[in-house]
């Protein structure tokens, strides 16, 4: 039991569901939640003020890679413990399980087979546009999530993209079964966060802006265009809206500009394009590229540039971290007016939002079907609706020509956005938000109504019912309480001992009665002879009864015990 190990514990902590890939930015093919996990474990560790810090994972080796983790973040070793997925009651001592997706809907059903009220769950989104996390959405509709269960929205634009797949799901089960299923499942809007003191200003920030400009021949008066992502023209951001517009912004304000890309290209054809489209599109912009999985890019990218942007038109993008990384550098930016983008940019304020236009509501349809049948993969569906995704080019160059043409402009909306960073993003704002969040569910599981309480003889999951109910058809008869049982001819703790240890019969040893248990059982039948199977279990514990009840069947099996039948 964990009781006193978890014991003291506040609704402001809860176990990670720590799925290594999901909280690290060292591998090959870095992607915005990665990014986003690690930020949020990093400032976790940092503020979230618990004394322990508990990693759910199916494998206690995980346990090792998460205390590196936390001890990174910290400064130096915290308390962590290893709390396995399957442990339901060792999560419920903690009181709340944070998964970095929106897949609570399958932990809600693991949960069901102890209580709903065992726990609360707590996801997240990030990319809502993939088969896997629309079918997730859609499993929020029809699992046994409670008010004291959330996914977190990531921005405004997410909760509307959710409610919508929600309604639509919900639609054609009430046409399907004449009924829409009660759906409690919080959906709060908590935006990803930023450290902001990482991107402060310093005399030692102020020196290394000069040296990086320096060796990449940027002059003093020259302005650099920043962007920061992933360099995917179908996956991420066209270009086309960015080049275009900076190439007027340098011909209409005789400024030498420069735009720094920083990330990875995922192949080499895709950073040919980029090549060919920057010699064709923007000629008189100088291009550099700098690989933004190098942690030391992370940081020297901000420092060389004067503004930033991202012009993103793919539905894959559901908050966009980069431009709040910008502002807490102090940059203007340029974003379009795109998904969570809205929710973190002020247009005229912090920099300038340009608008977007996307194909009416109805002309899409072959799209969905070519995704659903697999004729086009995932890249190539979301390509396909960002092609057809419009950026107002006159807008983002009249917006790039103010910036680049008025130093004053652009330190005026770098200062503001530096503020609003603090003030509204910085990781320990939204840690917080994540905690009263927490806490807000933990009172709602002790106050609430349940949504499709267990029910006596019913199953946790009714997909996944006892098998002994489901197959109660096969066999000849089903071993009752009142059916006999005696001990079978040479059956003794020898025998049981040979037939234990044998290959043949190790395979369910987990599931079944221990050696101990066994070993009382036919000593009773050897003492009392025949006996009925209520009796027999009778003699042991009540949590062991079960237990020892579906052994019989294998000491039958094995000839250890006959059933003469009734």
């Amino acid at each position: 039991g964990h009781e006193g190990e978890f014991r003291g514990l506040t609704a402001a902590n809860a176990a990670i569901h720590y799925q290594p890939d999901a909280f690290d930015t060292s591998r090959a093919k870095l992607m915005g939640r990665q990014a986003a996990g690690e930020g949020f474990l990093n400032a976790f560790v940092r503020h979230g003020g618990v004394d322990r810090f508990y990693c759910c994972a199916p494998r206690q080796e995980i346990l090792d890679e998460f205390e590196a983790r936390v001890a990174a973040s910290a400064g130096a070793a915290r308390p962590c413990a290893w709390v396995p997925v399957h442990d339901l009651q060792g999560l419920s001592n903690i009181g709340c399980l944070y998964r970095p997706d929106p897949g609570v809907a399958e932990l809600s059903w693991h949960r069901r087979f102890l209580s709903n009220r065992a726990y609360s769950l707590c996801g997240v989104t990030h990319t809502t546009a993939s088969a896997n996390v629309m079918d997730a959405i859609g499993a929020l509709v029809l699992a046994p999530l409670q008010s004291w269960d959330a996914v977190i929205c990531t921005s405004s634009v997410v909760r509307t993209t959710l409610s919508h797949v929600i309604e639509r799901w919900s639609a054609y089960l009430d046409s399907r079964v004449g009924g829409r299923p009660k759906m409690a499942v919080q959906m709060p809007v908590i935006p990803l966060g930023v450290d902001c003191a990482a991107y402060a200003s310093s005399p030692e920030a102020t020196a290394a802006r000069a040296e990086i400009r320096q060796r990449h021949g940027i002059g003093d008066d020259d302005v650099v265009a920043l962007f920061f992502g992933r360099l995917s023209f179908h996956a991420k951001a066209h270009p086309l809206p960015m080049m275009l517009g900076l190439e007027q912004a340098a011909q209409r304000t005789g400024k030498r500009v420069h735009l720094i890309q920083a990330g990875w290209f995922p192949n080499d054809s895709i950073r040919d394009a980029f090549a060919a489209g920057a010699r064709s599109f923007c000629p008189s912009v100088n291009q550099i590229h700098m690989d933004g999985r190098d942690r030391s890019v992370r940081v020297d990218a901000w420092r060389a540039a004067d503004l930033f942007t991202s012009l993103s038109d793919n539905v894959q993008e559901t908050f966009g971290l980069v431009p709040i990384e910008a502002m807490a550098a102090g940059l203007p930016v340029v974003v379009t007016d795109w998904d969570g983008y809205r929710d973190t940019i002020r247009p005229g304020v912090d920099g300038f939002c340009i608008p977007t236009r996307l194909p009416m509501a109805g002309l899409g349809g072959d799209l969905a079907w070519r995704f659903h049948a697999e004729i086009d993969n995932y890249d190539r569906y979301i390509g396909q609706v960002s092609q057809t995704t419009s950026v107002d080019i006159q807008a983002s160059a009249e917006a790039y020509t103010a910036l680049v043409g008025r130093p004053d402009l652009r330190r005026r909306m770098g200062e503001a956005g530096r503020a609003r960073a603090r003030e509204v993003f910085d990781w320990q704002v939204v840690i917080k938000a994540y905690q009263e969040l927490w806490a807000e569910l933990a009172r709602r599981r002790q106050a609430d109504s349940e949504i499709a309480p267990r029910v006596a003889d019913q199953p946790a999951h009714p997909l996944r019912d006892d098998p002994y109910a489901v197959f109660a058809s096969y066999p000849t008869a089903t071993i009752g309480l009142d059916d006999p049982v005696a001990l079978a001819p040479g059956a003794d703790a020898a025998a049981l001992a040979r037939v234990r240890r044998h290959d043949l019969n190790t395979f369910a040893s987990r599931v079944l009665a221990g050696a101990g248990d066994c070993q009382a059982l036919l000593h009773h039948l050897e003492t009392r002879g025949q006996c009925t199977v209520g009796s027999l279990i009778a003699s042991f514990p009540p949590p062991k009864r079960g237990i020892v009840h579906r052994t019989i069947g294998w000491l039958a099996k094995v000839g250890l015990v006959h059933l003469p039948g009734r």
